[in-house]
């Protein structure tokens, strides 16, 4: 790190997850650098922080691969990356097209595996790689069978990654975060969800996984008080 200050990409920072992130990693003294698709919000976002922004697009895997390097130049190094890119669907499988399922394996597994892939060899050893699957891969809902599927992939790679970076110190982080009451799961790509028990506060575990990030870094500042 340079001095104390962290140097954090951040890959889905237009969406809510993403954004409480950026609030949460600036907070603490890091310097962030921002990833997201909706060019209006990441403009907005940029502007309002102050950190160097670049657009992304799921389906442009080389794009993707390029984003640390790129946040590595722009930040002036990199000690970690957190992808909170995702999207929902539901409904029996029988009933998800190929196009959907295509969509949700893209999106949630391919182009967090592709952002970070791209981040192996940019941040600095005892840094962190980080994305987020959920709680779905433990508790896989019915209606949820490709949703659950690429996530879980998504998972299992992380689980790899972690072991063939161990000599370098670098923390891959499985963030299986619980349902939130971020309306999610009311913007899926179809189906609509089943009934839900009332979620977890987002900023909240933000907060959490934060901390959880920025306690694999050495000489990172302490998260705030309880």
């Amino acid at each position: 790190m340079t001095g104390s200050r962290p140097r954090v990409l951040v890959v889905g920072a237009t969406g809510e997850l993403g954004t409480l992130a950026v609030h949460e990693l600036l907070a603490r003294g890091a310097t962030v650098a921002l990833c997201g698709r909706d060019p209006d919000r990441l403009a907005g976002l940029a502007a309002n922080t102050g950190c160097p922004a670049r657009h992304i697009d799921a389906y442009d895997l080389d794009d993707c691969g390029s984003a640390a390097p790129w946040a590595g130049a722009a930040l002036g190094g990199l000690d970690g990356v957190l992808t909170t890119v995702g999207v929902a669907a539901f409904g029996p499988a029988a009933t998800v097209t190929d196009d959907v399922a295509e969509h949700l394996m893209t999106v949630n597994a391919l182009c967090p595996m592709a952002v970070l892939r791209g981040a192996v060899s940019t941040v600095e050893d005892g840094g962190f790689l980080a994305a987020v699957t959920g709680a779905i891969v433990d508790t896989p809902l019915t209606g949820t069978a490709d949703y659950a599927a690429a996530k879980t992939a998504l998972s299992c790679w992380l689980g790899v990654v972690a072991r063939e970076l161990r000599r370098r110190r670098v923390a891959v982080v499985d963030a299986r975060l619980p349902h939130m009451d971020t309306g999610f799961a009311t913007r899926a790509v179809f189906g609509s969800p089943p009934p839900l028990a009332r979620g977890a506060d987002p900023a909240r575990e933000t907060a959490v996984l934060v901390d959880r990030l920025l306690g694999h870094l050495p000489g990172a500042p302490p998260g705030p008080p309880s």
